[in-house]
C-alpha cells in the first residue's frame, strides 16, 4: 500500500445506519441515507446545511433522475422522492421483501440508465438474496443469485466492465457487462480482503478506472487496482463501520464518505464517537460523475 490519508468530518451526524452516497453535480449536493432513520438526506457542504426527508421506511440507496427528483430503493418497492416537497411516489411495489424478510439495500445506475440494486434477509439468512436490474420500462430482471448482502456496484468508463460487492463474502468481483442489452457474464475475481481487515461495503470508480471501497468494521476506504487486485491507498476513517463513499465537490475530486453507528457497544460508541458521521478526503485524483435513471418518454 503506497499511501494513506486522514479523512475530516464534513458533517458531524449520529446517523443509525449511513449509506447509499451519491453527488449531484447538478445541484452540487451530496444525497445519501440512513436506512435505519427511514430518511433520504441532501448534503451541502458550501453551507452545511443536511436536509432531511423523512421517508417512512427503511431506504437502502439513492439515484438521481432530475434535478429535483431521486429514486429511493425503500425495503418494499422502488418509490420517487420530490426534493422540494419530499412527496414519496412509489413506481415499482415488488413481493420480494415478503420471502426471508429481505429489503432492498444498495445500488447505482449503469450507463445506459438502468437501475442495478440488491437485496438483504434482514433475519440473516446467507445466499437468499439477489442482484437486480430495473431497465428505463420499470422491468425487474435478477441479475445475480443466491447473494447474502448485495452492496456496492460500479462500471468502468467505456461500460465495458461492471464491478460487484457481496459484503460477506469478502470479494470484489468484475463481469463482462453488456451495456447495450445490460446483461453481465465471465464472473471474475479481482480481490478478497482478509476479515481482520474489515468487509467490503459500497464502492465507486474514479477517471482513472480505480475502485474506491468502503470497509465496514475496518475504518477506511481502499482504493484497489481492479486489473492486478492491488490495494493503492487507504483513508482512515475514525469510525469502525464505513459503509460508501462518492466522489463530489466542484471538481469531483472530494471523496465523500458515510459510516454507521449500528452494531456498536455503548463502549466503542464512546470510543469512536464520531460514528454515523459523514467524512471527506482531498484526493488528488478525480472521479466520474453519476448515472442517472432515465425513465422511458
Amino acid at each position: 500500500m503506497s499511501t494513506i490519508i486522514d479523512a475530516t468530518v464534513a458533517l458531524k451526524v449520529n446517523a443509525k445506519l449511513g449509506e447509499g452516497s451519491i453527488w449531484s453535480v447538478e445541484n452540487q449536493k451530496l444525497y445519501w441515507v440512513d436506512i435505519e432513520g427511514r430518511c433520504l438526506n441532501v448534503f451541502n457542504p458550501v453551507t452545511g446545511e443536511n436536509k432531511v426527508f423523512d421517508v417512512g421506511r427503511r431506504i437502502g440507496t439513492v439515484v438521481p433522475v432530475t434535478k429535483d427528483t431521486v429514486l429511493t430503493a425503500l425495503e418494499d418497492g422502488l418509490a420517487t422522492v420530490n426534493l422540494e416537497n419530499g412527496a414519496v411516489d412509489y413506481i415499482l411495489n415488488t413481493e420480494i421483501h415478503k420471502e426471508h424478510n429481505k429489503r432492498f439495500n444498495d445500488g447505482k445506475c449503469d450507463p445506459h440508465g438502468r437501475f442495478w440494486v440488491g437485496t438483504l434477509s434482514m433475519d440473516g439468512v446467507s445466499n437468499v438474496s439477489s442482484l437486480y436490474s430495473v431497465d428505463n420500462g420499470l422491468d425487474l430482471k435478477e441479475q445475480v443469485s443466491q447473494v447474502s448482502i448485495s452492496n456496492g456496484i460500479a462500471w468502468n468508463a467505456d461500460g465495458s466492465k461492471m464491478y460487484y460487492i457481496d459484503t460477506p463474502t469478502g470479494e470484489i468481483v468484475q463481469y463482462d457487462f453488456d451495456s447495450k442489452h445490460g446483461n453481465i457474464s465471465n464472473r471474475k475475481l479481482i480481490l478478497k480482503i482478509a476479515e481482520e481487515n474489515g468487509y467490503p461495503d459500497g464502492m465507486t470508480i474514479d477517471s482513472e478506472g480505480l475502485l474506491w471501497v468502503a470497509l465496514w468494521d475496518g475504518f477506511g476506504v481502499i482504493r484497489v487496482d481492479p486489473s492486478t487486485g492491488n490495494i493503492l491507498q487507504k483513508i482512515n476513517i475514525p469510525a469502525p463501520k464505513v459503509t460508501s463513499c462518492a466522489f463530489g465537490g466542484p471538481n469531483l475530486d472530494q471523496l465523500y464518505i458515510t459510516s454507521a453507528s449500528v452494531e456498536m457497544s455503548t463502549g466503542e460508541l464512546e470510543q469512536y464517537p464520531l460514528s454515523g458521521s459523514i467524512f471527506v478526503a482531498d484526493l488528488d485524483v478525480a472521479g466520474v460523475p453519476a448515472n442517472y435513471f432515465k425513465f422511458l418518454n
